[in-house]
């Protein structure tokens, strides 16, 4: 029973994770941060508008305003769009796009602005792959798998 709970508020702690991470260069580049994000084939915003419709869903299994069965389904959906979208931006931007962004300057401790860009699209495209393992594990949890 803890894991009907449980599994739609990873999907929910991870649709936001994904939207927050969309924010980061924006917090420690001063450059431009949109050329950073323009610079893949697709745009991850997508993925992050998609996200938040996630977080509606999974809400909605939850709190049982849905059918969770109807949620964790359109999470399997979603998930797997999201991951799709931010995968296929991390891959195709250009190694040296962030690095163009970031400065030496340290942020807190040994990590600087190079580390931060130069991880973020992966991080960010690992944040977007835990959707569809939520719903998954959502679908397990409701016995539909």
């Amino acid at each position: 029973m803890e894991s009907r709970r449980l599994a739609p508020t990873l999907g929910i702690v991870a649709s936001l994770s994904v939207v927050g991470l969309l924010l980061v260069p924006y917090a420690v580049v001063d450059g431009d941060a949109g050329s950073y994000y323009g610079a893949g084939a697709l745009s991850p915003w997508v993925g992050g508008l998609l996200a938040l419709v996630a977080v509606v869903v999974f809400a909605a299994g939850r709190e049982e305003r849905t059918a969770p069965e109807t949620a964790a389904g359109v999470g399997v959906g979603l998930g797997l769009a999201v991951t799709i979208v931010l995968g296929v931006w991390a891959v195709t931007v250009p190694g040296e796009v962030p690095l163009q962004l970031t400065t030496a300057e340290p942020l807190v401790g040994p990590l600087t602005t190079g580390v931060v860009i130069e991880y973020h699209r992966w991080l960010l495209a690992a944040a977007g792959a835990l959707l569809p393992t939520a719903s998954v594990w959502y679908g397990r949890a409701l016995r539909l798998f």
